[in-house]
């Protein structure tokens, strides 16, 4: 196992072969294992660097709620450049792990050559909207706490088929890492200076128009839609996924 020791919690992380970095983070209730399809196909020509966040898989569910934010999630992945020896990767992720990707590019712009966004959002700009997610978000951590892990079989194919240590390590990162707590994001899109990649599947119907918002609003930015594909993209169809990041990482050669 290689793990990451930050501050006492221990991050399990993967490293795959050699070349230009790319860091990618699952979703919530997700994991690494969500990337299994890509592992083979991108590190053939890419140290592919993927991990458990907090509260989910083989990395720690610590007991302090304070432990679980977007903060916390950003120092994550920069400790794991560190660890790894890389000063800037290609950063992306799926649902939370593309938002935490564009919090990370706000935080460590000069870390990141490139984004790229898998079925996400941005954030809202109106507190009436992030209230509703956030509402959805404690919907999620109530669940946990009332049905243990059992409440995974509400999850879609990213959540599927994985092993998870802690219900309440997942309810914990649903209230302090799914949460949101301003538009500090969404407000960084036109600012962002690398290129952007933002994959949908036509059929995740709750991410078709933040992927459009992103598409137009990053500045260099390019957008595809996965046929007959959901909210994981990657998982419903791996072929046309990774052909699509495959064009878009040979054009940042």
């Amino acid at each position: 196992m290689t793990i990451l020791n930050r501050n006492g919690v221990q991050i399990y992380y993967e490293v795959h072969r050699s070349g230009p970095a790319v860091l990618l983070t699952h979703g919530f209730t997700a994991t690494l294992a969500m990337w299994k399809a890509q592992i083979d196909f991108l590190s053939q020509d890419y140290r592919l660097i993927i991990w458990d966040m907090r509260g989910h898989g083989q990395t720690d569910s610590p007991d302090d709620p304070a432990l679980y934010s977007e903060a916390e999630t950003v120092a994550d992945m920069a400790g794991l450049l560190d660890a790894v020896g890389v000063e800037q990767a290609v950063v992306g992720g799926l649902s939370m792990g593309g938002y935490m990707s564009l919090a990370f590019n706000l935080a460590y712009p000069d870390r990141v050559r490139a984004l790229m966004l898998f079925d996400t959002g941005p954030g809202f700009k109106k507190d009436e909207a992030r209230a509703a997610w956030n509402q959805t978000a404690e919907t999620y951590a109530q669940s946990f706490e009332k049905n243990g892990l059992n409440a995974l079989d509400q999850g879609g194919a990213e959540a599927n088929a994985v092993e998870h240590k802690s219900a309440k390590g997942l309810a914990l990162a649903a209230h302090g890492m799914l949460v949101q707590n301003d538009a500090r994001v969404i407000l960084s899109l036109p600012d962002i200076k690398v290129p952007a990649l933002v994959v949908v599947g036509e059929n995740d119907a709750p991410f078709l128009a933040a992927s459009d918002y992103m598409a137009y609003k990053i500045p260099d930015a390019t957008k595809v839609v996965i046929p007959e594909a959901g909210h994981a993209a990657n998982m419903d169809q791996p072929q046309a996924f990774n052909n699509t990041v495959g064009e878009f990482l040979k054009r940042l050669s």
